[in-house]
């Protein structure tokens, strides 16, 4: 057993409450086969889920980028997730490598992560690309950067030149925090670079989406055409110094204002808010996203990616809730939220046998699928799910033409 992996089995429990929500976990690793077996890749389910669909349609919208900045990516961690001193960031880091099967070679890190998604796509068909996301450095009011409360920084740079190296398999979404003094024209910079979208994460990039100071750089994305993929309801996953409330839902109505396509991450699955329509009560944060979704004038403006619904600190109506509710399934878009498919204790697809979203002679399946393709894994799944004999359709997964810049 290696050093990463005696690590991670110190820390397992800790680590897997913080992240999930949960008292107990089994100790799993992610085993990090190589090869996806026959008897799974031409599996009766997985040729089930890809039926009907376009695969050179399907562009999964929130990949994460990671590594340590070994391959000179610009790439830089919080001192914190380096040191034993704070053994919570520490291990969290370490479950993020393991996931991701990031050798435990220095010098290797970012390119081992890299080359370990490229091997998951070998197992899907031509065309299903990944769309990797940059993450800003966390700012405060003034624009200035505070790289010591930012727990990563994964360039734009770094992501674009991805893409640009494997073309067949990558698209890119930047991150640019929007008081940054050059956040116009940075704004501007990437999207004549092909960046899809802006990806934000409010409450670790200290970010409030209903500050006035986010309306220049909101009339830029209105005027661009570029979609704003930014996280709602609680946040587990990333320390920073923004506020919890910085992720509440109803904030996002200054940029659906301002004419901006926004894309809840995570459907604002986890977590509570404040009800500004109502007293100031909390209420859970999805409640309020799914108010936002009902209302008229978001109809074409607001939208969500499914990632990280099947992890299993989220309630299972959330998942019952988007499978029933078809009318939202023209605005929902398919995401993996890579690599947190890839630790395994934080989906049970038992937990879905056992709330009936999932039929029981399906789990062997699927218990077998996860141990060697996180990736394929949450895709199979998610087509899988049903509720009241209603699935997630294809157009859900099929998401290319949402993010395609109009004049491509």
């Amino acid at each position: 057993m290696n050093r990463l992996r005696r690590l991670l089995l110190t820390g397992m429990g800790a680590l897997g409450a913080t992240l999930a929500g949960c008292k107990t976990f089994p100790v799993v690793f992610n085993p990090c086969h190589s090869r996806l077996p026959d008897s799974l890749a031409q599996h009766p389910l997985v040729a089930e889920a890809w039926e009907g669909i376009d695969t050179h349609k399907v562009w999964d919208c929130h990949a994460h980028l990671a590594g340590t900045g070994d391959s000179g990516s610009g790439i830089t961690l919080a001192p914190e997730m380096n040191s034993f001193l704070h053994p919570q960031l520490y291990l969290q880091r370490l479950f993020y490598l393991n996931a991701a099967c990031v050798p435990d070679v220095p010098g290797r890190m970012d390119t081992g992560y890299v080359e370990r998604l490229l091997q998951l796509l070998l197992a899907m068909p031509p065309g299903v690309k990944l769309m990797l996301l940059a993450f800003d450095r966390a700012h405060d009011a003034s624009g200035n950067p505070l790289p010591e409360h930012s727990a990563f920084h994964i360039p734009n740079a770094h992501a674009h030149a991805l893409a640009q190296r494997h073309p067949d398999h990558f698209e890119w979404i930047a991150s640019i925090h929007p008081c940054r003094r050059d956040a116009v024209a940075a704004l501007e910079q990437v999207h004549a670079q092909g960046a899809r979208a802006i990806k934000w994460l409010p409450p670790a990039m200290n970010i409030d989406p209903d500050d006035k100071r986010c309306q220049p750089f909101y009339a830029a994305l209105a005027r661009l055409h570029l979609p704003l993929l930014t996280h709602g309801g609680e946040e587990k996953a990333v320390h920073g110094i923004g506020k919890p409330e910085f992720g509440n839902p109803l904030k996002l109505r200054r940029a659906l204002d301002a004419g901006v396509r926004v894309i809840v991450a995570h459907c604002a699955s986890l977590g509570e808010d404040e009800d500004w329509d109502q007293g100031n009560r909390r209420v859970a944060s999805f409640t309020l996203f799914a108010r936002m979704m009902d209302h008229p004038a978001h109809r074409n403006l607001l939208f969500a990616d499914i990632s990280a619904i099947t992890l299993r600190n989220r309630d299972p109506m959330v998942i019952r809730t988007l499978l029933e509710r078809s009318d939202w399934h023209p605005r929902l878009l398919h995401g993996s939220d890579y690599p947190l498919p890839g630790i395994i204790p934080l989906i049970a697809p038992a937990h879905f046998v056992r709330r009936g979203l999932l039929a029981e002679e399906k789990l062997p399946f699927f218990r077998e699928l996860q141990d060697y393709n996180p990736l394929l894994f949450d895709f199979v799944l998610k087509r899988h799910l049903s509720w009241n004999k209603q699935h997630f359709p294809v157009s859900l997964f099929e998401t290319r033409p949402f993010f395609q810049h109009p004049q491509t």
